[in-house]
């Protein structure tokens, strides 16, 4: 991407001129099902970067703690996602905020896909997976262990 362009055109749907597609992160690196991201703004005079992401219909992004904060706006779609110990269904325009060493994951309808802004610094650590132990300890709250299992809200 060429990230000195004072201006990007709109090229239609959730795509941006001069903007690459890339996939998520590399295939066997963690789980995580159809998910494409766009950095927007990554400009190395910024400290932060602006990148989108869209999650095809029933896709989710990996399970994963960072030390630092997630920003997201979600602008199409729905889906669910996961911040600590709690599960929110969520839907456009909804903000979302991830605290530091916070699990978190978002998962798309599965009619649907889910597309979401997500601020984070420019500079910043890898993602942590979860152990064994992690995930036994987030499984011990129901609604977190069927959302991990993929079952429906309504299900719960």
């Amino acid at each position: 991407m060429s990230q000195n362009k004072s201006f990007r055109g709109h090229k239609g749907g959730f795509r941006w001129a001069d903007v690459e597609l890339h996939a998520y992160k590399k295939e066997g690196s963690a789980p995580f099902k159809d998910i494409t991201r766009q950095t927007l703004f990554g400009d190395e005079n910024l400290s932060g970067e602006l990148r989108y992401f869209e999650i095809a219909p029933g896709g989710y992004s990996s399970l994963e703690r960072h030390e630092h904060v997630h920003a997201v706006v979600i602008l199409h779609g729905t889906g669910r996602c996961l911040v600590g110990e709690e599960v929110r269904d969520i839907a456009p325009f909804d903000l979302v905020s991830i605290p530091p060493m916070t699990w978190h994951q978002f998962q798309a309808a599965p009619d649907k896909a889910l597309g979401f802004l997500c601020m984070v610094d420019r500079e910043r650590d890898r993602p942590q997976l979860p152990s064994a132990e992690d995930l036994e300890r987030l499984c011990s709250t129901p609604a977190v262990a069927a959302f991990l299992r993929g079952i429906p809200a309504e299900s719960n």
